[in-house]
């Protein structure tokens, strides 16, 4: 187990994403405890505030209060009530403070001690806190009474020790307490405590954790602060998601543009590698098509003429000129009508075996007698 003597020692081992609980010395805390009527719960904490303002020497709005129920009746409620100036807290958790580290609960170390090992029942409780010797009042695990002892050897407490047992009777706490605890490092103050309380005190040691408490004082500033810390971490959590998804895109981005350039790059050398035959099969593609006229019979001229006078839709169209080359065929011819022209030219285009070719006519010249001369041309697919 690691102890630390000071607040100081402790904030290089905590972050801002800890939950911090700040156990306060008696000697800080002003401990008052109250005999209410029973009332709406939510009424509590105004009466407690009227009742304080008598007790405490400043303004309320100076310090910061809270409050446990003890015990409760139908007629009376027992409050153990607490209080901490904001000036001596923020000089107590200054080391805290000014690394940004805002304590989630701010409560009472007796409280925590006598909630661990007095959670019932009434009990009397001596630590040390430091270089002073405190004694704490427990009532079912509530502290509603401490005295802080400088020094604390065997004859202050023999002198201190029945003054607060006075104080204990007149704040109306019955005794003698069932239950007495020492803490182990003052085990040289055993005899002392007996002699003094007649009965043996238990010894016990410091708790790995202490128990939860209610009471906290935290003040509203530090709860406006925390909230807004906690706001700040979450969005800082949200940009850091944000940013390592925005790399881990820019990295796939860049591993796919490697690997798309490795495969350009394996492309190129592939096409590198066949130009010679893809050249070989280009020439050869050319050479046949040079060749189409002569070897394939739908490009004879004897064949595409018969296919023509084939198309004529009737003998009012006459074809008075045939040109073929190797790159297009020319029709021309004069019919009775632009009608007929225009139905030849889509019968051609019907006719299957004149499918190789692309066959366009323009607007039929009309002649003085009429008739509309015209010229097909057709060009191979």
């Amino acid at each position: 187990m690691l102890t630390l003597r000071e607040l100081a020692e402790a904030v290089p081992l905590v972050n801002a994403h800890d939950e911090i609980v700040l156990g306060l010395p008696a000697a800080s805390v002003l401990t008052q405890r109250f005999r209410l009527p029973t009332v709406d719960p939510a009424e509590f904490s105004e009466m407690m505030r009227i009742q304080l303002e008598k007790a405490l020497p400043f303004s309320l709005d100076e310090v910061t209060t809270d409050f446990e129920v003890v015990e409760q009746s139908e007629s009376e409620s027992v409050i153990a009530a607490a209080a901490v100036r904001n000036d001596q807290l923020s000089e107590i958790a200054a080391p805290l403070l000014e690394r940004g580290l805002i304590p989630r609960q701010v409560t009472v170390y007796a409280s925590q001690r006598a909630s661990t090992y007095a959670p019932n029942g009434n009990a009397l409780l001596i630590y040390r806190e430091g270089e002073s010797l405190v004694s704490a009042v427990a009532e079912n695990g509530k502290v509603s009474l401490t005295r802080t002892l400088d020094g604390g050897d065997a004859e202050q407490l023999r002198v201190e020790l029945p003054q607060f047992a006075v104080s204990v009777q007149i704040q109306g706490i019955m005794g003698p307490f069932p239950n007495v605890l020492l803490d182990e490092s003052c085990y040289q103050l055993r005899d002392t405590v007996e002699d003094l309380v007649g009965q043996r005190p238990e010894l016990v040691g410091i708790e790995m954790p202490p128990a939860p408490v209610k009471l906290n004082l935290v003040p509203a500033s530090w709860k406006q602060r925390r909230a807004q810390l906690v706001r700040h971490n979450e969005w800082r959590k949200r940009l850091v998601w944000a940013g390592g998804l925005y790399g881990g895109l820019f990295a796939l981005g860049v591993v796919y543009l490697i690997g798309l350039r490795a495969m350009i790059g394996y492309l190129n050398s592939a096409v590198g590698r066949d130009a010679a035959q893809t050249q070989f099969v280009r020439t050869a593609e050319a050479n046949w098509k040079a060749l189409a006229p002569a070897i394939d019979s739908r490009y004879y001229p004897v064949e595409i003429l018969l296919h023509l006078f084939e198309s004529l839709p009737s003998a009012d169209v006459r074809i008075t000129t045939y040109d073929q080359s190797a790159r297009q065929i020319s029709v021309e011819g004069e019919a009775n009508s632009p009608a007929l022209a225009y139905q030849f030219v889509e019968k051609i285009k019907k006719n299957g075996p004149l499918q190789v070719y692309n066959f366009t006519m323009g607007a039929p010249r009309i002649l003085p007698n009429n008739h509309a001369q015209f010229r097909i041309e057709g060009r191979p697919r």
